[in-house]
């Protein structure tokens, strides 16, 4: 019945519409009123040392928080053929963002990667899940190069999948002969640009692993073993002027060695109380240096100086905003924003960093 109402040319299809959407509302009234508003409620500042704070910005979830409102005529015809289906963010696990401002979320649960643009109000969903060959399974983590090329380790397939700044498919690197990844386990990953470098922690082999832009392995870092320089199931990456960050998950802490692999200092010890790790996961470094650490057991962002020691910490086990659910991945963009994975949300949590210059009244 819709869809001939929906190709039909005529007059009279016109007007029996105009009478259903009449129908509608005089048995739905609820569609006429508008409707109260959801009271969210207010995430208080944290205020912190020099007139520093960390404010609470948006939370988001699916598609429908990146476009635009819909308005009355829109939600009837939405009522008379059906809503469109909407993206949910299902087992999110890591973020970044490009040179636009754009959102990109990596969900292994959905078995893709989602892209959020608020500036254009528009939403893409990439995934690869249907091909007989370089198949995208569980994508894992996520980065981008100075092109806003996407790269996302696949930590089941054993492969690196790069998509272009429109979510085209380029390549997967890694992929051998026969459909098997070069990878055991490839989690956290970081491009280089300028050095034409891609770095890919293989958790599995508790090492990094250095590539060209073509995938080639130029070089390893690291091995077995809980010295300086040596990891147990590393995890997560980033570049850091010219340091990588490293989670050193089993070791409790988190490692920052040169490109050349030489140590340089560690952050962290086993535990469950604050300055200490149970489940480190996502890691970020704001404009003032501070290392910003995801514990997922603890369900809190923990920020440290490069000696060790804890400046502050936010986020507790919850549901509201503010609050986490096994947190995951984190990374803070060029203005300080911090952007945190809320998985068992199912939600990504905006903060922003305003530091001493910001505090003072600098260029934000």
């Amino acid at each position: 019945m819709v869809q001939f109402l929906l190709k039909g040319a005529g007059v009279r299809h016109l007007r029996l519409t105009k009478y259903i959407i009449l129908g509608l509302l005089l048995v739905q009234p609820g569609w006429a009123a508008s409707k109260p508003k959801t009271t969210q409620v207010e995430v208080p500042e944290l205020l912190l040392e020099g007139g520093r704070k960390l404010s609470f910005e948006r939370s988001f979830e699916t598609d429908r928080d990146v476009k635009p409102k819909k308005g009355f005529f829109t939600k009837v015809f939405d009522l008379v053929v059906g809503a469109p289906d909407l993206h949910f963010l299902v087992r999110p696990y890591s973020v970044v963002t490009d040179s636009h401002g754009r959102i990109i979320v990596t969900d292994p649960g959905a078995q893709g990667v989602h892209i959020f643009d608020f500036a254009q109000q528009k939403y893409k969903f990439i995934e690869r899940k249907d091909k007989s060959k370089d198949a995208m399974l569980a994508p894992q983590c996520v980065a981008v190069d100075d092109k806003d090329n996407i790269y996302v380790t696949d930590s089941e397939s054993g492969k690196i999948f790069v998509f272009n700044a429109d979510g085209k498919y380029q390549q997967a690197l890694g992929s051998l002969k026969g459909g098997e990844g070069f990878f055991k386990r490839p989690t956290g990953i970081a491009v280089d640009s300028a050095a034409q470098r891609i770095y890919v922690t293989d958790t599995l082999r508790n090492k990094i692993f250095v590539l060209d832009m073509n995938g080639s392995v130029t070089k390893t870092i690291g091995q077995n073993g809980d010295k300086h320089g040596e990891f147990n199931f590393p995890t997560e990456l980033r570049l850091d002027g010219q340091n990588l960050i490293v989670v050193d998950a089993m070791n409790f802490r988190v490692q920052a060695v040169d490109r050349s692999g030489q140590f340089e200092y560690a952050v962290g010890m086993i535990g469950g109380g604050r300055g200490a790790m149970f489940r480190p996961k996502g890691i970020g470094v704001d404009s003032e240096g501070h290392l910003y650490v995801v514990d997922g057991n603890l369900g809190m962002v923990q920020v440290f100086d490069r000696e060790g020691q804890l400046l502050y910490y936010f986020g507790q086990q919850g549901t509201g905003f503010g609050d986490f659910r096994l947190p995951t991945g984190l990374f803070i963009d060029r203005n300080d924003r911090v952007y945190v994975v809320d998985s068992y949300n199912h939600r990504v949590q905006v903060f922003h960093y305003y530091g001493l210059n910001q505090a003072r009244g600098g260029v934000q």
